[in-house]
């Protein structure tokens, strides 16, 4: 059948549409976050309901085509994208409901972080989610989700009550503790290897404001403020989130910077803070009582639309000397001023409360998560970035623990299966036994894949 001829078929059994190279919405469908994926789905089933998605998933398994789906498109991998499939584009479901009796969020599949903090702001409320508003809930909830919030409500799959899923046998089906709890046990960290979810459920939690902002030094001093940030960090409150990273100033300057976010008592807070803002000759303090809604876009400029991106990421269990010094050699060598060095400490609180093999994602018990954010504008200088970021990653590996975090996996991670299981740890091959069930084809392998005849 002739791809229009399919396209059709497919369009006349849809509520929604579909687009084919040479529509006029078809370039503006397939372009996502990272402009380093340029691929051309021969079809895009732009779906607004799931009854959408349960034919496009039918149709795809009926004419044998290979399936990507997007949700908010912001995975650094690109896996929203492939050449010559079906892309089912879940990025016009955006329907979100609060119930602030009951403090849940009902939210679909093509909406991002930003679209579900407007709606819960309303209320005062909050769904622990990232830190970029543009990331779709989809790809974070499934990848385990970290944000501000991590420490004291825990991670975004930790708070995920339910989900509306379409299985590899186009059945829709709901997951939960109650229903299915195999499949939703597996969504909590297992990325999209059992279905496309269509909706998700969410426990909310009061919060509105929060103690948050950066303090920035400059980088002659990251040694001392790495091993500041290493003892601050473990010893902070629940309600305190610390990062710690190498970024560039608008002027072009290399610095350190610290960011926090503090979800508790204000009074308290700036007490919690104070060692940090009294700490060296810092070059700027933006700390102060703010909007969560502030907190949560303050690094929305830093990771626009249209740049190339090449990330890698690896755990590290103890921020040792040794660790901070190969930290700041590599960091010193970054060519792009868009591109960071991340280092993320969530340990404590609820999450790391719970069992490695609880949920679907197991990384409960590690101490910091070093990313490596390669970022620039220009297409011929992908070699040198990309170069850069893999011979940072390699350093690192003497202190790494052997897990990955998820939705911290570049493209080139998803085939290799040493990646793999260290991005499932201990629940890799109860995973496997999951897709066996649910997905014996392989049918999603677009994803951070499972593959079900390892």
């Amino acid at each position: 059948m002739l791809v229009e001829a399919k396209a059709k078929s497919l369009s006349d059994q849809m509520r929604g549409r579909v687009a084919c190279p040479g529509d006029p919405e078809y370039d503006t469908a397939r372009t996502i976050w990272n402009a380093m994926i340029d691929k051309r789905p021969a079809m895009i089933a732009r779906c607004m309901t799931p009854a959408d998605v349960t034919v496009a998933v039918s149709f795809a398994r009926e004419h044998d085509m290979l399936v990507s789906v997007r949700g908010g498109g912001h995975n650094v991998a690109g896996n929203a994208l492939c050449d010559d499939g079906l892309m089912i584009d879940l990025s016009l479901m955006k329907d979100i409901q609060v119930d602030a009796k009951t403090r849940t969020v009902t939210a679909q599949s093509g909406c991002t972080l930003g679209d579900m903090d407007l709606a819960t702001d309303q209320y005062g409320l909050a769904v622990p989610s990232g830190i970029i508003s543009a990331t779709g809930i989809a790809g974070l909830t499934l990848g385990g989700g970290v944000g501000w919030l991590v420490r004291k409500y825990g991670l975004t799959c930790d708070n995920l009550i339910s989900a509306e899923v379409v299985t590899a046998d186009g059945g829709p089906m709901t997951a939960s503790a109650e229903q299915n709890d195999d499949l939703y046990w597996g969504l909590r960290g297992g990325g999209g290897n059992f279905g496309v979810v269509t909706s998700f459920q969410y426990q909310a939690h009061e919060v509105s404001r929060v103690l948050g902002g950066i303090v920035f030094h400059p980088c002659a001093a990251a040694r001392d403020v790495f091993r500041f940030y290493r003892d601050f960090s473990r010893n902070a409150p629940e309600e305190l989130t610390t990062y710690a990273a190498f970024l560039t100033l608008p002027d072009g300057v290399l610095a350190v910077a610290v960011v926090v976010c503090y979800c508790g008592d204000p009074v308290t807070g700036e007490k919690v803070l104070k060692p940090l803002r009294d700490f060296g000759a810092p070059l700027d303090d933006t700390i102060s009582h703010i909007p969560r809604l502030d907190m949560q876009t303050m690094f929305d400029p830093a990771f626009p639309y249209g740049n190339q991106n090449y990330w890698k990421s690896s755990f590290i269990d103890e921020l040792t000397d040794d660790a901070i010094e190969t930290l700041i050699e590599h960091a010193n060598r970054m060519e792009s001023p868009a591109s960071a060095v991340m280092v993320e400490y969530y340990h404590g609180g609820p999450a790391s409360r719970i069992g490695d093999d609880e949920t679907a994602f197991s990384h409960r018990g590690h101490q910091y998560d070093i990313g490596i954010i390669g970022q620039w504008t220009d297409r011929k200088e992908n070699d040198k970035h990309m170069t850069w970021a893999r011979e940072m990653y390699e350093a690192m590996q003497p202190y790494a623990n052997g897990h990955i975090y998820a939705n911290m996996m570049g493209g080139d991670q998803m085939t290799e299966i040493d990646q793999l299981r260290a991005t499932f740890g201990v629940n890799y091959e109860r995973l496997v036994a999951l897709k066996q069930k649910y997905d014996p084809t392989n049918f999603f392998r677009l994803n951070q894949n499972i593959n079900p005849s390892p």
